[in-house]
């Protein structure tokens, strides 16, 4: 688990196709992995990744199909910075919210403007994961952690201040890139709580029938 308060901007160094899926080698920058061991997990970019190499100035991590198909790593190349954030520990401060490091799809930057001396950037998300986004409640965009200031749909926006512009690589990304975003873990427990004994064999999302039954119309 993390916070989604990223440590350090690393970069990809290698890429090396590996019987059908890749492995990646991280050049972790400023992040220190003194305390790092071999099976620790570490947030690139938000998606978790499980260290099968050490080094002073890196690690190595596979990285599965199925991590390649749900998140931007499948885009990376050799010197793309990553943000990156080691797992929390129980002495980790809580900054941001609770994050898994598990991508649920990515979204498409539509716009970036200033905002006083802020950026605020307008985000689409996949039609699927609209109905977990909430304005003011939490995201996760590239592995960091952000509030939602407004929602129009699909469609959100989210304002960054100075200082995670400069610590993230939100400040280098443009409209049209694909971001990594994991939505807040406390809805997805909450859409299957409300479908109780039928979750079983329930496959459809939150529905207005879903919500009547739980009391919420």
């Amino acid at each position: 688990m993390f916070t989604g308060i990223i440590l350090a901007v690393g970069k990809i160094t290698q890429i090396e196709q590996k019987a059908g899926d890749v492995r990646l080698s991280i050049d972790t920058g400023k992040l220190s992995l003194v305390d790092a061991a071999l099976g620790d997990s570490i947030a690139v970019n938000g998606v978790c990744l499980t260290a099968i190499e050490l080094s002073a100035h890196g690690f190595v991590a596979d990285v599965s199909n199925e991590t390649l198909a749900r998140t931007n790593l499948k885009l990376a190349a050799s010197g793309t910075p990553v943000n990156l954030e080691l797992a929390l520990t129980p002495q980790t401060r809580l900054g941001g919210h609770i994050v898994s490091g598990h991508v649920d799809g990515l979204a498409v930057l539509l716009e970036k403007k200033p905002d006083g001396r802020s950026i605020r950037f307008k985000f689409k998300a996949p039609n699927e994961l609209a109905k977990y986004i909430a304005e003011k409640g939490s995201i996760c965009i590239n592995g960091i952690s952000l509030t939602v200031n407004k929602v129009d749909g699909a469609v959100f926006s989210v304002n960054i201040v100075p200082h995670t512009l400069k610590e993230t690589t939100l400040g280098n990304i443009e409209v049209n890139d694909k971001v990594n975003i994991e939505v807040d873990l406390l809805a997805r427990y909450m859409e299957r709580l409300m479908k109780g004994e039928a979750a079983a064999t329930c496959t459809a999302g939150v529905t207005t029938e879903l919500l009547r039954e739980s009391g919420f119309i």
